[in-house]
């Protein structure tokens, strides 16, 4: 990191990039905040924009696509299941559980 200069008033200013910084652990905590569930809308709030769709043209790169999220929805949807609606692996284990020894 470069050395620090001083302003008008005789503060030290650092010059950093996009890259480097606070803008960075701004973006990096956008980032972890929306793999963790959080909302566009809230993430807006939290981030002070004053618009979510700006957060959301930042950040939709980030977002779970629909094409993921229907794979994940039919995977689910093709584990066999018995009449009572639950997998015949789950089904054993009730059993065992239940099962004298």
């Amino acid at each position: 990191m470069a050395e620090p200069t001083k302003d008008a008033r005789g503060r030290r200013r650092y010059a950093t990039t996009r890259q480097q910084g606070t803008h960075q652990l701004r973006h990096y905590y956008a980032s972890i905040t929306l793999a963790a569930g959080v909302t566009i809308k809230e993430l807006s709030e939290y981030l002070g924009h004053a618009d979510p769709a700006l957060t959301l043209r930042v950040y939709a790169h980030m977002l779970t696509t629909s094409h993921d999220r229907a794979c994940k929805a039919d995977k689910h949807m093709r584990r066999p299941r018995s009449s009572l609606g639950r997998t015949e692996t789950e089904l054993n284990h009730e059993h065992d559980r239940e099962a004298p020894q």
